[in-house]
């Protein structure tokens, strides 16, 4: 194991490594457990906060600490990688032909971008100190990426419960590192919200019960990519033109007037055609269409029919004439959430011409 004398020695090296990859932002913090964090997740799981992803609930234990999951886990490195936008994510909203799709789904699949770069900071770190283990998670394992990335002094967890960064603002994709070495701990991100309620005030379904307090189970990124079959009537107008995720809360935050494109990833960048897609060309995906158009994309894994359903209820959204021939056609479709949609989106349509 590296000794004390050199650990500062190793971290500042790890961390210029870091940044030659494309992150950002990257602390050290304790893998072992804080009761704050697991009571607050217990509470979270206890309301029913977290809708259907029950993964949450099945594996708690292991996502209220580090060590649940990986007991040996000594330390944990917090990384950040940027994908600041180009321009302003609410510029569609007034334009009801157009799909909105969240900032982070233009480009490609960040699991895929930031594993790699973890993968290669890791191959690094054990060429450094060939005795330690370690794990490497982006999203896709029992890992509280935003309060530990708040411990590890990379941002704080804003009232709209993303991380937040005074260099980045809300624009950041996360990643963990679990270790067996004794890493010296940074001091913990401190909260700069103040007052602002900005990103209470901007979601369109209320689904902030509280300052620091999310329910998925009214969140538009939720609906929209979690959710299975058909959304609750009571939030589809609130949808908008919104068909995959939603940034209201994220684009409203004062300090992504920091955020700047020049610290994003490359790999990050946006396709432009997704950038402002007219509805009417989503509405005509077949499966085999869909899974072409979105190879390499984080959109990709919510499947044809559930994107399809999301454009539907933009569409009925939309007051747009033109698309009536395609909402028709598609209440006869197999998928029952999207017959169910093209009905909902076509009674629409017929009441706003």
């Amino acid at each position: 194991m590296v000794k004390d004398r050199s650990i500062a020695a190793l971290q500042a090296d790890l961390q210029q490594e870091a940044a030659r990859l494309g992150f950002v932002a990257c602390g050290f913090t304790s893998a072992a457990p804080d009761a704050l964090r697991g009571e607050r997740l217990e509470q979270w799981l206890g309301e029913g906060s977290h809708g259907a992803m029950e993964w949450m609930e099945t594996r708690k234990a292991q996502r209220a600490s580090p060590q649940g999951l990986w007991p040996e886990a000594r330390s944990v490195i917090a990384l950040g990688m940027s994908y600041a936008p180009d321009g302003d994510p609410l510029a569609l909203a007034d334009a009801p032909d157009k799909a909105r799709i969240s900032v982070y789904a233009h480009g490609r699949d960040y699991h895929d971008v930031v594993k790699k770069a973890l993968k290669t900071l890791a191959r690094w770190l054990v060429a450094r100190e060939p005795d330690s283990q370690l794990k490497v998670f982006v999203d896709t394992a029992p890992v509280m990426e935003k309060p530990l990335g708040q411990a590890a002094g990379i941002g704080w967890q804003g009232k709209h419960t993303n991380l937040v960064s005074r260099t980045h603002g809300s624009w950041l994709f996360l990643g963990a590192i679990y270790s067996t070495l004794d890493f010296a701990m940074d001091a913990p991100g401190s909260d700069h919200c103040g007052s602002c309620r900005a990103c209470q005030d901007a979601c369109p379904t209320d689904a902030f019960p509280a300052p620091y307090r999310l329910d998925a189970r009214r969140c538009i990124s939720y609906l929209t990519i979690e959710h299975k079959g058909p959304i609750p009537v009571e939030f589809r107008k609130a949808l908008g033109n919104r068909i995959y995720g939603c940034d209201d809360c994220l684009a409203v935050c004062p300090w992504n007037k920091f955020a700047d494109t020049a610290h994003r990833h490359l790999k990050l960048a946006p396709r432009v055609e997704l950038i402002a897609p007219p509805l009417a060309d989503f509405l005509a995906f077949d499966d085999a269409g869909f899974r072409q158009f979105f190879s390499g994309s984080p959109i990709k894994r919510i499947g044809r029919d559930r994107f399809v359903r999301n454009c539907l209820y933009a569409a009925g959204n939309s007051g747009k004439g033109h698309l009536v021939p395609q909402v028709e056609r598609l209440r006869a479709d197999p998928d029952p959430a999207v017959a169910e949609a093209a009905d909902w989106a076509a009674g629409q349509l017929r009441a706003s011409l």
